[in-house]
């Protein structure tokens, strides 16, 4: 799994309860996408269906040039 705000479709207003930003901050426009891997994605899921962090928010669409 990548991570990519920047091609979220839900960017702004799904920011503030999504678990990339409980763990990591505000994401920078400039930075790279996350990749995630497999194991980790899980482990998220299952902190998240604990309640104890938020879910993954993201909703892939494509990522604009710029």
């Amino acid at each position: 799994m990548v991570i990519d705000c920047d091609s979220c479709q839900v960017a702004g207003p799904a920011c503030d309860d999504c678990v990339v930003t409980v763990l990591l901050g505000t994401p920078d426009p400039r930075q790279s996408p996350v990749p995630l891997a497999g194991d980790h994605a899980r482990a998220i899921g299952v902190l998240a269906d604990s309640g104890l962090v938020p879910p993954l928010r993201l909703v892939p669409g494509e990522r604009q040039a710029g």
